[in-house]
């Protein structure tokens, strides 16, 4: 936990203070709980004045949804921040406010959290801190104040006062978006446009603005975060002097690794990427997480409200280290090699090495489960799927035969499954009852890191769609390395 935060992989949520749906579901506090005790490192609030504009509330700005008090949210993350890790926890901010507004934020925050708070000595950090050095602490990362961006932009009306036209702001973020759905996750999205843009539009690390009416707002910002104008080159440009975050959704992602995917990585070794939902996801379904960690993004931000298979690779990505919150990147995705070049996702790469999977056993449903839950009248036909989730060639479900009418399945079936990147690898399992007549029942999941899996023969527990370990259900398997 010695290098500096650009190097880890960040347990991060997105709209954490939602209950449910993206569009009509209360905000609270609760959701916020709930994810700290889970691990999660990363909390977002969004934060809008009031009907009067002389408060501040967090919610969904696009939605009818119920506010919460701001100060109801900040103590929340105090009370369990470090309940389930000691490392840092970074809050961030997508700000809708006045700068009188930003102030009272500033002093909310500061009374709050007082010496817990990372608030660092320079105006903009050279490179990172620690997890090791920054735990306990609270972390504030978000846009710089609006009269930040009002001079600059005013200064670059006076630079370009030969009517010479700028840049497009952000063409490659904002294009339309890409409807299609994913088989696994996006069957109930709508046919809607993207509305969902993080409100970060400027790099945030400009010179002092003598006027600013809100010092020690802008002193919180620890992680700047920003789109800088102009196209995706300079989106990614990688500055000597200076680290920051920068946002985009995750069809902004795709479009930006088909055609400067080593451009990308370059970028997230020294800088913060955030990733987030598109904004058609109303129902708070995610996204393939893989293709952010494959390029080095460190926040990918995920909806914690619901649940998926999806959900179900996060939450396996950070068994990892612990269950800490913080998982160390692959050493390749760090590496420059002699000649300039970073890794490229897109390489044809060989096996490095195989993983053997036996599945022997399955037992404990008769104990958390009603005898009549899978099938009214005779015992369940349980299989089991088994897979990894990776890069795409690594990517491959496989499954068993179904044993019929056994609550102690016994399949004795062994897979096994060649690895090109194994450090980004999980192996997926699900356990099934087959249904002749409708769809089959879920019986089980879990998702485990390739990397910390140790040869032999393991009692493996599995969870619930919501990721809620069973008391009693388990599988015996065998894991070998070749």
């Amino acid at each position: 936990m010695t290098a500096p935060l650009s190097d880890y992989f960040i347990y991060t949520g997105h709209n954490s203070y939602l209950t449910g749906n993206q569009l009509s579901s209360d905000c609270s506090d609760v959701p916020i709980i709930k994810a700290l005790k889970r691990g999660v490192r990363v909390v977002e609030l969004d934060i809008w004045p009031n009907s009067t504009k002389d408060d501040v509330h967090v919610l969904h700005g696009r939605t009818l949804t119920t506010p919460v008090e701001l100060i109801k949210c900040l103590k929340s993350i105090k009370e369990h921040a470090f309940s389930a890790s000691p490392y840092p926890v970074v809050i961030t901010l997508e700000d809708h406010l006045t700068p009188d507004l930003q102030a009272k934020v500033a002093q909310m925050v500061t009374q709050t959290f007082g010496k817990m708070l990372f608030c660092p000595d320079s105006e903009c950090l050279k490179e990172l801190p620690t997890p090791e050095k920054l735990k306990y602490r609270i972390i504030i990362s978000t846009k710089p104040p609006k009269e930040y961006l009002e001079a600059e932009s005013n200064k670059r009306k006076m630079n370009n006062s030969h009517n010479v036209k700028e840049s497009d702001d952000d063409v490659w973020v904002k294009e339309p978006p890409e409807l299609t759905v994913d088989q696994e996750d996006d069957k109930t999205d709508s046919d809607a446009s993207e509305n969902n843009q993080d409100n970060e539009e400027t790099d945030a690390c400009e010179p002092e603005v003598r006027l600013s009416r809100a010092p020690a707002y802008k002193h919180l910002i620890a992680i700047h975060a920003g789109k800088p104008k102009g196209g995706l080159k300079e989106g990614l440009k990688v500055e000597p002097d200076k680290v920051r975050r920068l946002s985009l959704s995750e069809q902004a992602l795709e479009k930006a690794t088909m055609s400067h995917g080593t451009d990308v990585v370059r970028f997230t070794q020294k800088n913060i990427l955030r990733i987030y939902p598109k904004g058609t996801r109303f129902n708070s379904s995610n996204y393939k997480p893989l293709i952010g960690w494959m390029h080095g993004a460190q926040m990918v931000a995920f909806n914690m409200q619901g649940y998926g298979r999806y959900l179900w690779l996060m939450h396996g990505m950070f068994r990892s280290n612990g269950g800490c919150g913080y998982v160390k990147k692959p050493d390749f995705l760090m590496n420059v090699n002699p000649n300039g070049s970073v890794f490229n996702p897109k390489a044809d790469l060989p096996v490095k090495k195989t993983l053997k999977v036996k599945v022997y056993m399955g037992d404990g449903w008769h104990l958390d489960f009603k005898q009549t839950h899978f099938d009214l009248y005779s015992p369940p036909d349980f299989y089991t799927r088994v897979g990894i989730a990776g890069v795409p060639a690594d990517e491959i479900m496989k499954k068993t035969k179904k044993k019929e009418d056994d609550w102690t399945p016994v399949w004795d079936e062994e897979f096994a499954f060649p690895l090109r990147v194994p450090e980004l690898a999980l192996l997926r399992v699900e356990v099934h009852e087959y249904d002749m007549s409708e769809r089959d029942d879920f019986a089980g999941q879990t998702c485990l890191p390739v990397s910390e899996l140790k040869p032999g023969i393991r009692a493996v527990p599995l969870f619930n769609r919501k990721g809620e370990k069973f008391n009693s259900v388990r599988l015996l398997m065998r894991f070998e390395f070749i």
